[in-house]
């Protein structure tokens, strides 16, 4: 999985979610709606203050048509 990165105290998930959802041409509002969750989640996600649970992560990756891996690892 992503690792942590350390800032200001704080521990930050990385993932490329961002990247891969704006090569795809998606709002965080459509995602969200595809994945069944908040708009504030996949904000949350982006922002690495979020991790999602397992079938989340899942979820995102098979709406993009990717591995889990190919998303959340670095």
């Amino acid at each position: 999985m992503a690792r942590l990165e350390y800032a200001w105290g704080m521990s930050v998930f990385v993932n490329k979610l961002r990247t891969v959802r704006d090569a795809k041409s998606l709002t965080q509002e459509e995602l969200a709606a595809a994945v069944g969750v908040s708009r504030q989640t996949i904000i949350s996600i982006e922002k690495g203050k979020y991790v999602p649970s397992v079938v989340l992560a899942m979820n995102i990756a098979r709406h993009f048509g990717m591995s889990v891996e190919d998303i959340f690892n670095q």
